[in-house]
């Protein structure tokens, strides 16, 4: 008795019938990078909390670990993250307001957004590198 409605019920929406765009990417994106600072952002500020607590020679260890190349790539990438998750975060606050749904507007949003998210990072470093 309990099929009998689900017959003529449509079905939902699946990633085959969506047609990809910029908007979709960059709310893939945002999850990716909140995820992304949770877990390597996490990782290395619970680091640098236990190099400050362990003393001289521990924090002398974080230091040395994130002034190598791949500590540079790490620092950058969560940086990275941060720039695109919060233009992202923007542009999701600017849609809930009920504004930016237009298809032109959407786009060109999301566009921005990560573009915007790699120019941040890269003004963000240069400042930290050339100060």
């Amino acid at each position: 008795m309990a099929n009998a409605g689900t017959k003529n019920r449509p079905l939902s929406p699946h990633l085959q019938i969506w047609k990809w765009g910029p908007h979709m990417f960059v709310s893939i994106l945002h999850r990716v990078t909140g995820d992304g600072m949770a877990f390597a952002g996490l990782g290395v500020l619970l680091w640098w909390l236990g190099a400050l607590a362990g003393g001289p020679a521990s924090y002398a260890t974080f230091q040395w670990a994130m002034t190598t190349p791949i500590g540079y790539l790490v620092l950058v990438g969560i940086s990275w993250a941060f720039f695109s998750h919060m233009c992202s975060g923007l542009r999701h606050l600017v849609l809930d307001t009920g504004a930016g749904y237009e298809l032109n507007t959407n786009k060109s949003w999301a566009l921005v957004c990560p573009i915007a998210g790699v120019l941040l990072t890269i003004a963000f470093w240069a400042i930290l590198l050339l100060r």
